[in-house]
């Protein structure tokens, strides 16, 4: 955070301002927008939420224009560089000083005193030319003015993405040894709602009508659900008690789950709404005699939350199945598929990864994680992830629209 705002301090302060009253002033409103997005993240645990909802909402959409002017101004970093270049070579040259002429004078009488030397005076180190200074403050002006239309405008548009409607995607995925009786059958799949100070209400009533609207054979939703204590957050999730399904909805731990003070409380409370949590554990599900197998594990953060009998374990999930069945696996972060794989799951649901949210961290997800988004073959395994619903830190997507994902099976 320190070096994002000392390069936006640096371009948009420093070499836009003469040193006076305006650029102390904007050096302080530099100070306190670079702790903002600090005391959003610090404060979670300790503010009140009607004191946390109004820090995140600045805090973070600060974060996200500054993330974005920084990109353009690196980006017009070398513009900058040629220009100056091209400035200091069309810079008219200094006139030289024109030759002092020797005096002429007569010889010293004889009777006068001699004179003393005359001494000569420091040369000093001119200044630089107002012209030059008006030049600089000019070009600085003008790369500054066009990086804060173009992280405003990327902002903007990022804002409007988070908040709208969620796209739905239609993913045929075929698996070995699934029976005819279950083509078609359909999982609708979101991840990564984070509701919280910033994000519910009517949003996500309108993500849950989204989901109805595909008539679900069963409803998967993958882990970060909630950014909140249950008691913040209890009328927020409440539309989750109207998801309809033909085979119920099931829900596994994301990360985000573990951040939480009463992550117990959330997983006591899910099921009052009818959604059951999966913990390394797994359902038959089916239709017409035929069946398949839908598992769930904890998060691979959960062993670390201190949480008694919290942890990944997938073979707990499969012990006792039928090996003739198919499975698929609902895990929070696409890096699990690593023991899918070795344990012969067919299909992976994950999220986690918001698509990168905000281009280009999508490139950096990749440090960490297999996948970004969309459908891909780990080994015979395959892996879908979604780009998720909602949004965490500032609340925009730009790159990775709201996600409600039809996953439709089909025999291979």
């Amino acid at each position: 955070m320190l070096l994002l705002h000392a390069f936006l301090w640096l371009r948009l302060v420093r070499s836009t301002t003469r040193p006076g009253r305006l650029r102390r002033w904007l050096t302080v409103l530099t100070v306190v927008l670079a702790v903002l997005p600090t005391a959003a993240v610090v404060g979670r645990r300790s503010l009140p939420f009607s004191v946390q909802g109004p820090l995140d909402w600045v805090g973070y959409s600060w974060l996200g224009v500054a993330f974005y002017a920084f990109l353009a101004l690196l980006v017009l970093e070398p513009v900058r560089w040629v220009l100056r270049a091209v400035q200091r070579r069309r810079a008219p040259a200094p006139a030289p000083a024109p030759a002092a002429e020797p005096a002429t004078a007569p010889g010293p009488e004889p009777d006068a005193e001699p004179t003393a030397e005359p001494t000569a005076e420091p040369t000093a180190v001119p200044a630089a030319a107002p012209a030059d200074v008006s030049r600089r403050l000019f070009l600085a002006r003008s790369l500054a003015v066009t990086a804060g239309v173009a992280a405003l405008s990327t902002a903007g548009y990022g804002a409007w993405a988070a908040n709208s409607a969620p796209v739905v995607r239609r993913v045929p995925i075929r698996i070995a040894g699934l029976a005819p009786e279950l083509a078609g059958y359909t999982v609708v799949t979101f991840s990564d709602g984070h509701l919280s100070a910033t994000y519910g209400g009517r949003r996500f009533e309108r993500l849950v009508e989204t989901v109805n609207a595909q008539q679900p054979d069963v409803v998967a939703i993958v882990g970060d659900l909630v950014d909140g204590s249950l008691s913040e957050l209890r009328e927020d999730v409440a539309p989750l008690g109207d998801l309809v399904s033909r085979q119920g909805a099931f829900f596994v731990t994301g990360n985000h789950e573990y951040f939480v003070p009463d992550t117990e409380d959330w997983l006591r409370h899910l099921p009052t709404l009818g959604v059951d949590v999966l913990r390394n554990e797994r359902v038959e599900l089916g239709r017409s005699g035929a069946s398949f197998d839908l598992a769930g594990i904890d998060d691979r953060t959960a062993a670390e939350s201190g949480l008694p009998g919290h942890g990944a374990d997938l073979d707990a999930a499969l012990d006792g199945r039928d090996d003739s069945r198919p499975v698929v696996l609902l895990a929070h972060q696409p890096v699990q598929v690593e023991q899918a794989r070795a344990a012969g799951v067919d299909l992976q649901l994950s999220g986690h990864t918001h698509g990168g949210q905000l281009w280009p961290f999508d490139y950096a997800v990749l440090l960490d994680q297999p996948a970004v988004e969309g459908l891909s073959r780990q080994g015979d395994t395959q892996l879908y992830v979604t780009a998720g619903a909602g949004y965490w830190g500032p609340p925009m997507r730009v790159g990775a629209r709201p996600e409600v994902t039809v996953i439709e099976l089909q025999p291979a």
